[in-house]
């Protein structure tokens, strides 16, 4: 006799993925933080929402909530876990990315690294030119292992990753201001990491998933938007426009999204990166449970980049 699968058989599912900002200001923080929410209830319904206007602590406040409502969860945050092992071994003297993230918060480290005019000038970006030191043969200094691996590489064909290498300058975390400067998103990102983990999420790869068995903890996980959305004119309305579209025609699962989700989606580069993450994560979320150690062996202090393909 066979039985039907019950309800709780099929327990919920929630992926967030968050297009993180690191602004100074409230106003700026709700307007520029956006989170794509995917949710699979006991029974199998998705829904899928697209929201803004919270703060980064509001941020924190919101998921730990949520998580005791959905604790099988998964999040992504769009910026840097860490820093080169150079800088956060040998120079502050701790050998885990965890450790590393408590001392920059205990010290005051993260606004005194921020702050114009003082700062150490390794902390590069407009008005500042990027050091010498991490320019030429030390451009590899100012990135982590998986800055190189998968923003580089995983994107550049065999036969012309030798070719092209030498002319892509990925973003490195030490930049901190500028188009792009993920530095600033990632010093004032570390906080919420602290309490994330404080209340029990488990951060990879810095600890194992455990989102079986009878009591699952939400995976925190670094990505990188570009890796999610691939090639396309992200801050071009028309070019979002087009892309949702096509995705819209191909893809089932962007059919089925609301009217109000596509059109936040098309209206903010912010959203877009927000919506498109929530969806690649969504679509792999059964990987999540069994994402190993990276190979790199220095993974422990650097972090690594979650990628949709293998890096």
């Amino acid at each position: 006799m066979t039985l039907s699968k019950k309800k709780s058989d099929t327990p919920a599912w929630r992926v967030i993925g968050i297009d993180w900002s690191g602004r100074m200001d409230a106003a700026g923080q709700r307007r520029h933080i956006w989170a794509g929410i995917w949710t699979q209830d006991e029974g199998g319904h998705v829904s899928v929402k697209l929201e803004a206007g919270r703060t980064r602590e509001e941020v924190a406040s919101w998921l730990i909530e949520v998580a005791r409502e959905t604790p099988r969860m998964v999040i992504g945050f769009d910026f840097c876990f860490s820093y080169p092992a150079w800088f956060v071994r040998d120079e502050h003297g701790v050998t885990s990315a965890p450790e590393f993230w408590r001392r920059v918060v205990d010290d005051g480290h993260g606004e005194r690294w921020l702050a114009r005019g003082a700062q150490d000038r390794r902390f590069w970006g407009k008005p500042h030119k990027r050091p010498a030191e991490f320019s030429g043969e030390g451009l590899h200094r100012m990135l982590r292992a998986t800055d190189i691996d998968c923003k580089i590489i995983a994107h550049i064909p065999e036969p012309e990753r030798q070719a092209r290498m030498k002319g892509i300058t990925p973003k490195s975390v030490f930049q901190i201001g500028g188009s792009g400067s993920v530095g600033t998103a990632s010093l004032r990102g570390f906080p919420l990491l602290l309490r994330l983990r404080d209340a029990g999420f488990r951060i990879w790869p810095f600890d194992a998933p455990q989102l079986h068995g009878s009591m699952p903890k939400p995976l925190v996980v670094e990505m990188y938007s570009r890796l999610n959305t691939g090639p396309v004119h992200k801050s071009n309305p028309t070019a979002r426009s087009a892309y949702l579209l096509k995705k819209r025609r191909d893809n089932p699962a962007y059919a089925a999204l609301s009217r109000t989700v596509m059109q936040r989606a098309r209206g903010s580069e912010d959203a877009f990166d927000a919506l498109v993450s929530t969806m690649v994560m969504a679509e792999r979320r059964d990987t999540f449970a069994v994402l190993p150690k990276p190979r790199d062996p220095l993974h422990g202090i650097e972090g690594w980049t979650w990628a949709p393909e293998a890096c």
